[in-house]
Parts: structure tokens; C-alpha cells; sequence
């Protein structure tokens, strides 16, 4: 059955990290590109263990949604040390997209988070009042050495894919992500073809891109002969007919983990 999937038209900017060979043209920056911003899939929430760990079940993981469009991340629970994280920092349509974490672990009233800020890696700890928590069984592994790409409901493979990935100069960065954004790019023949996941992962050797932090992409492309090779300036690109089944079909969430595994 048809997944359907509600879309916001607003006027934005696509900076994910370079995704195309330095000869192609760049993608748009003009604050008369327009993108659509895609509504998350709305996902059952369990009742969270107050445990260490966010779940016995290895195959489910917790989303944080901030209440607002930003909130106070902790070095360590009810620590001193602190940040503020915001979507107008984060996102590519802030007032459009929901600001959302993937739960790493659960301690009482405080949730250690993944964060969509440089170093890759980064985790902190925000405060249950102030998000509110979904689960999901859906998570993207990527398998640089095989130049795969697996969808996981639970231990059910939905979706397997080849794909395309960064150069060794500009490589894809290992490690655990997660979903943070899903746009609709304005020309579905374009270079990121009718869909891109902005993910929460950085460019480990490029600072910005096209006017924006160069933020590592999960996308369709106009390039069929992308796949199976070191290509892109550190994004995943896979087939468009397969970002659109992703999208569409399965109906991956914001804060779905993406585990991208070294080549």
C-alpha cells in the first residue's frame, strides 16, 4: 500500500556536503530554490526503560523530539557544562521540520542523545521535560567495503541496495548517525534526485558547502553510473526509484539510526 507523505513548500536553501564531482554544477543556493521539507512518519511510543540502556531489545531505538525548536544539552546529567541546540542551526527548514535526537541511553529523567553537531560523535544530555519520545524497529545500515545499502524493520531486511560514496580524499565518515531532516528537492531529475535524508553526520575534511555546513546526505542522483564506486564528496547516493521506496513505501523516521560501517 502507498505510503502517503505530507509535504511543506517553503522557500530554503539544499547545502547538504558536496555530493557531485568538482565538474558538475553545484546545487542550488538561491533563496528562490524551493524545497519541500517532508513530514515525519509518525512512529508508536513505548513505555521507555528508566535503565541504562534505552531498551533489552537491540533492534528498538528511542527518538528525542524537542518540545520547541531548540533545547539545553548537558556534558552530563545535571552537570554544569551545557550547550543549546537549535533547529535554525541544524536544519535546513527549521520552522518546517521538527528538532529531533536519537536516544543512546536512558537514565531516570535524563537522556543521553546523539547531537547533529561537529565532531561527529558528539552526544550530551537533555532532560525528558523537555522532548518527547517515539520508537522505532527502522535503521539504515551502510556497508562501505560492499558499496551496500540495508533497511532494517527489526531483524526483517526490507531494502538492499548498491550504492555510491565518498572519494578517498573526501570520504563518507564511518560511524553512528541519524536521520535529521528529509527534503524534497525541486527538480526530481536534479542531483539529489526526488528525495534527500540530510543525516546527522559532518564531512570529516570539508568545513562548508555551497553557502552551508557540509552535512552528509543520504540521496538520489541524475548519475545511473554512480553506483559501486567511490564517486561523491563524502554523501550516499543511491537510485532514485529507491530513495523514492525508502521515502514513500517504507516510511523511515526522523532520528531512524544510520549506521555507517568503515570500509
Amino acid at each position: 500500500m502507498r505510503r502517503i507523505v505530507a509535504l511543506f513548500t517553503v522557500v530554503g536553501a539544499l547545502a547538504l556536503s558536496a555530493c557531485t564531482p568538482a565538474a558538475e554544477p553545484s546545487p542550488a543556493t538561491s533563496a528562490s530554490s524551493t524545497v519541500a521539507a517532508v513530514a515525519p512518519t509518525e512512529t508508536a511510543t513505548p513505555e521507555p526503560e528508566p535503565s541504562a540502556t534505552a531498551s533489552e531489545d537491540s533492534t528498538l531505538s528511542y527518538i528525542a523530539t524537542a518540545r520547541g525548536t531548540k533545547v539545553t544539552v548537558l556534558k552530563k546529567p545535571d552537570g554544569a557544562k551545557k550547550t543549546v541546540v537549535k533547529a535554525a542551526d541544524v536544519l535546513t527548514v527549521p520552522d518546517r521540520t521538527p528538532l529531533t535526537f536519537l536516544v543512546k541511553q536512558i537514565q531516570g529523567s535524563w537522556l543521553e542523545v546523539h547531537l547533529p553537531i561537529r565532531p561527529n560523535g558528539s552526544t550530551g544530555w537533555v532532560s525528558a521535560d523537555d522532548v518527547s519520545l517515539a520508537a522505532t524497529h527502522m535503521s539504515i545500515e551502510i556497508d562501505m567495503e560492499a558499496y551496500e545499502l540495508i533497511v532494517w524493520d527489526g531483524e526483517d531486511e526490507v531494502l538492499t541496495t548498491e550504492i555510491g560514496l565518498g572519494t578517498d580524499e573526501l570520504p563518507t565518515p564511518g560511524g553512528v548517525y541519524y536521520v535529521r531532516e528529509l527534503l524534497q528537492p525541486p527538480d526530481p531529475d536534479g542531483l539529489y534526485g526526488p528525495y534527500a535524508y540530510g543525516l546527522s553526520g559532518y564531512s570529516p575534511v570539508l568545513d562548508e558547502f555551497a553557502g552551508g555546513d557540509a552535512v552528509i546526505g543520504l540521496h538520489g542522483t541524475n548519475d545511473p553510473d554512480s553506483f559501486a564506486k567511490s564517486i561523491s564528496h563524502g554523501c550516499i547516493r543511491v537510485p532514485n526509484d529507491v530513495i523514492t521506496e525508502m521515502v514513500e513505501e517504507i516510511g523511515i523516521p526522523l532520528g531512524a539510526p544510520v549506521h555507517i560501517d568503515e570500509a
